[in-house]
């Protein structure tokens, strides 16, 4: 038995990106923004973890081509280079 039914996660504005395939960050990240920004939540905070540093430059290259993104950096508060915090466009 298959469940055609995608998997619901909570946009509080904060996602963890080491629960998804990674296949599947490039349309996840601009579904997300877009989510939050409906919700009206324009902070946003990307948990991709320290590693090699890939996902992080993989989830940039994504930030900065979207239309909805002010400004990102690294969280100083939590987590340091292991996630990012994305300011987002008041709509």
């Amino acid at each position: 038995m298959t469940d055609d039914n995608p998997t619901q996660f909570p946009i509080d504005g904060t996602i963890d990106l080491h629960t998804f395939e990674p296949k599947d960050i490039k349309s996840l990240i601009p579904d997300y923004i877009e989510a939050c920004i409906e919700k009206d939540i324009f902070q946003i905070r990307i948990i991709h973890g320290k590693g090699a540093g890939t996902l992080r430059k993989i989830v940039h290259n994504i930030l900065d081509k979207n239309p909805n993104v002010i400004r990102y950096g690294q969280d100083n508060i939590q987590g340091g280079w292991g996630a990012t915090v994305v300011e987002l466009k008041k709509q």
